[in-house]
């Protein structure tokens, strides 16, 4: 059976874009983004809300020709996998390999997780809010960035009491922190 990974960047007090909406301080250097390839190279399919996807669809056409190595690679990988966007709004799909679901539901997304030879990433906190109230994600990945931004958009959902296991740790140049746990 495949994992259900919620993989995140996020500010020290929590929060994955600040009160403006805006992530730029998120941005990973060299060393982080390689990182965080080989974190993504065993996914499969990422699941995704209309708005992660719309920030994320930029890889399918991005010129990276002249980009650091770690940034092509990453391009590779994300076109490589199969996305289901979760929006009532959404019409059509900006990219390959990619569906349009109105609903996000849980059961479905047991089933692909029982059928799935590759790992499943949920991005974007308010899908992941509702994989992480279903009990679907099986670990997470958090990479805390060093700032803090006093609000905007939570990483992880409020009213949710979960058991994790801390499985690894892992200190970056830049002092970003990668925090891996797995639910129990």
């Amino acid at each position: 059976m495949a994992r259900l990974i919620y993989a995140a960047i996020t500010s020290l007090d929590g929060y994955v874009a600040d009160r403006d909406g805006r992530f730029d301080w998120a941005a990973p250097d060299e060393e982080v983004h390689t990182f965080v390839n080989e974190l993504e190279r065993p996914v499969g399919t990422y699941l995704y809300g209309r708005r992660m996807y719309e920030v994320m669809v930029a890889w399918e056409t991005m010129q990276v020709a002249d980009e650091p190595p770690a940034i092509r690679d990453y391009q590779e990988i994300w076109k490589a996998s199969d996305k289901i966007v979760y929006s009532r709004t959404l019409q059509k799909a900006s990219s390959a390999r990619t569906r349009i679901e109105r609903d996000f539901d849980p059961e479905a997304v047991r089933r692909l997780k029982a059928a799935a030879e590759r790992d499943i990433s949920v991005g974007g906190p308010d899908v992941a809010t509702q994989a992480i109230k279903a009990g679907l994600v099986d670990e997470y990945h958090l990479l805390i960035a060093p700032v803090v931004v006093g609000g905007g958009t939570a990483s992880l959902p409020t009213n949710v009491h979960l058991k994790l296991e801390l499985l690894d740790e892992r200190r970056f140049t830049s002092g970003v922190v990668h925090l891996h746990y797995r639910s129990v």
